[in-house]
């Protein structure tokens, strides 16, 4: 049995035993069929590097968003799947081995809660999960409570099957959309099963409006929070009001994940029948997380319309995302959580390794790790998951210039018990990872402080006239990925277009309004930094005396300098025994944690050497672990630690501008502006609605 050494906020075999939830957790290449392979299963498939973990989401199997660096979650849905990762070669480890037994046993926990609980720990004291009336009543009963400070929202387009899409606007005067504060947009139930993630968007709504919080005050006064707690309405509610099968098949539409779109590559019988009754059961539609028009039809999303990461057959092409992206577009969204269930993970762009890091890599690192301080959850470029395209936030931040982020909801399935999924996570409380430290509410409250900050945005000021409107816009054609095709050719990419405006009406005198930078990520080139120092030199890694029994694990320790003294960009550790490439016979592996006990790097293939690479590491020290995984005593390890200095920036030099106009009362514009602001800059425009100024 391979022994899984997990970091933070990953949950480990061991976990799920205790919680009775695992199967045998043993890892094999080719395990002869059995009757386990009929049963529903989630499974840990081995793959150590990103660019595996993408071969793993390729492989069109139900791969979650749960995955750390010894391998990706897959649930598999019977037979059938087991035999497509059995072909693959590829080997797994079984975590759930009865899902359909674990979700009637989650059932019974839900019922026997909310009969013993009056009141949650929850800013609502709610205790059970939400139908999407419920959302929809209490955001109105909100905006009635508090009518300066909720107004209620529509979004622009109804759903595929003619649903409104409802949300709610917190901030002091909320009916003054107009305003100029930053946006901080929440939204949950992208993916239809994942119920915890509209859960959480929704109470930290009642944590601004009722908690008693004292920062409450500033951050009503100070920005405005828009909660869409349900994007996907159609397929959340068939999820939520499906009579559980339990065994998560084709027909157990409480495991839907996608919207009820039909595509036009959908066979002629599996047309005719409603969304949540028809022959092609939970897998007809389009999964909106892949379905964003930036980078849309590259790597991570499937061609196929009966997958679960189907990407629809257009880029935006559906009413829901198209939702998303006029909100985005039209509000100065500055600051974006999107959630999700499940990993513990906090995700930013790239969702692309072949993107490249961005350009405010350094802030939006330090702004995960800020969240990540209070639900422990790692935090991780999108990338470092797998490779996805068509995801909300990698199109809002390169296309807008909005830091967003995707919150990847607790590590026991898409819908846990409420009581640990939902209160416990959000409300940091054991089990959950952040237990002590404030939890995803913290988090939340920490992007927040985030969007009230101006380094984190643009601000343009000056003087305006009461009764006259300024209205800053942009219009350009974005380019998707070179498209996939599905007999897996690449074709060229397809162009769409964008609209990125905004209006702040004058009250006569100085204004103030929060914007996102004029140049958008896009344009202005991709993160790199040219080096300031000597990378440190090789050394070697010490191999402790004696050899591990097999299984077992010996330690070392090594330190990483840093500027002032030397710049590194990655560290490579490169370890390597006496045999072929790869071994049949022996098989170390090697894991590399930071002085707080987080896992950093790993390598655990079956290649000799083993390399594991870390980005921008962090000056300080590191232990190495070293796992006699096969027969080590035959062939002892040697080790060493080498640098690369950082990849030298890539800086278009162009700069966008914000086209500005004022008008007066009439409609008649009174003046115009070209305004370029980047990112932690404000800049005077004088009154814009003066032509000779």
């Amino acid at each position: 049995m391979r022994i899984t050494r997990v970091g933070p906020g990953v949950v480990s075999a061991v976990a799920l035993v205790a919680a009775g939830l695992a199967g045998a957790g043993v890892a094999t290449a080719a395990p002869r069929p059995s009757a386990q392979d009929d049963k529903v299963q989630i499974v840990t498939v081995h793959a150590s590097t990103q660019k595996e973990r993408s071969a793993v989401d390729a492989l069109g199997l139900d791969t979650t968003e749960h995955a750390d660096a010894t391998g990706v979650d897959v649930v598999l849905h019977g037979a059938a799947d087991v035999a497509r990762l059995r072909a693959s070669g590829k080997r797994w480890t079984v975590k759930v081995a009865d899902l359909a037994a674990v979700t009637r046993a989650n059932a019974r926990k839900d019922k026997a809660y909310a009969a013993s609980v009056a009141m949650s720990q929850l800013p609502s004291g709610r205790t059970s999960y939400r139908h999407l009336a419920d959302y929809n009543a209490e955001m109105a009963a909100l905006a009635q409570k508090y009518p300066t400070r909720v107004k209620p929202l529509t979004l622009e387009n109804t759903s595929v099957l003619g649903k409104p899409v409802h949300g709610i606007e917190i901030t002091d005067n909320a009916a003054n959309i107009k305003d100029g504060k930053p946006v901080f947009l929440m939204m949950g139930a992208h993916h239809a099963r994942e119920w915890p993630s509209s859960e959480h968007a929704l109470e930290f709504a009642y944590d601004l409006l009722e908690s008693g919080d004292a920062r409450n005050a500033g951050l009503l006064k100070n920005m405005r929070t828009i909660v869409v707690p349900v994007v996907n309405v159609d397929g959340f509610e068939i999820s939520r009001e499906a009579s559980p099968i339990g065994d998560f098949g084709t027909f157990d539409y409480e495991m839907k994940r996608k919207n009820c779109a039909i595509s036009a590559a959908t066979p002629a019988p599996y047309i005719p029948g409603t969304c949540d009754n028809n022959l092609a059961g939970r897998l007809r539609g389009t999964d909106p997380n892949r379905n964003y028009p930036g980078f849309w039809g590259g790597p991570g999303a499937s061609t196929n319309w009966r997958s679960d990461t189907f990407r629809g057959d257009a880029p935006g092409s559906e009413p829901e995302v198209d939702n998303i992206r006029k909100l985005v577009s039209g509000r100065q969204v500055t600051n974006l959580i999107t959630n999700h269930t499940y990993s513990n993970l906090i995700l930013r762009p790239p969702s692309l390794a072949s993107t490249g890091f961005s350009p405010d890599e350094i802030k939006y690192r330090a702004l995960g790790a800020d969240m990540a301080e209070h639900n422990d959850y790692a935090n991780i470029p999108s990338f470092g998951l797998y490779d996805t395209s068509g995801s909300t936030e990698d199109w809002s931040y390169w296309n807008t210039g909005g830091l967003g982020f995707t919150f990847e909801i607790g590590t026991e399935g898409f819908h846990p018990t409420f009581e640990t999924g939902v209160v416990a996570e959000y409300a940091g409380l054991a089990p959950a990872a952040g237990a002590g430290k404030g939890g995803n509410r913290e988090a939340y409250y920490r992007m927040a402080a985030a969007t009230v900050d101006p380094s984190m945005h643009s601000t343009i000021t000056g003087k305006a006239p009461a009764n006259t409107t300024l209205t800053i816009r942009k219009t350009y054609q974005g380019m998707t990925s070179p498209v996939i095709q599905p007999n897996g050719t690449v074709g060229a990419p397809i162009p769409f277009t964008d609209v990125l405006t905004s209006s702040l009406v004058g009250k006569g005198g100085a204004f103030s309004w929060a914007v996102n930078p004029s140049t958008r990520p896009l344009v202005a080139g991709r993160y790199g930094r040219d080096p300031v120092a000597p990378t440190q030199p090789s050394a070697p890694i010490a191999n402790p005396a004696g050899i591990p029994a097999v299984n077992g694990s010996e330690f070392s320790n090594v330190t990483i300098q840093g500027l002032p003294t030397y710049d590194n960009g990655k560290v490579l550790f490169t370890f390597g025994w006496t045999g072929p490439n790869p071994d049949p016979n022996v098989d170390w592996d090697f894991y590399i944690y930071d002085s707080a006990g987080n896992q950093v790097a790993s390598a655990a293939t079956l290649a000799n050497p083993e390399i594991a690479a870390a980005l921008d590491p962090v000056p300080g020290g590191y232990r190495v672990e070293a796992i006699n995984y096969a027969n080590g005593a035959s062939a002892d390890w040697t080790g060493t630690m080498s640098f690369e200095p950082p990849t030298p920036a890539i800086v278009t030099g162009v700069k966008e501008t914000w086209n500005l106009t004022c008008e007066n009362k009439q409609g008649k514009v009174m003046g115009t502006r070209s305004i370029v602001v980047d990112r932690g800059q404000s800049v005077d425009v004088g009154n814009p609605c003066n032509r000779k100024k």
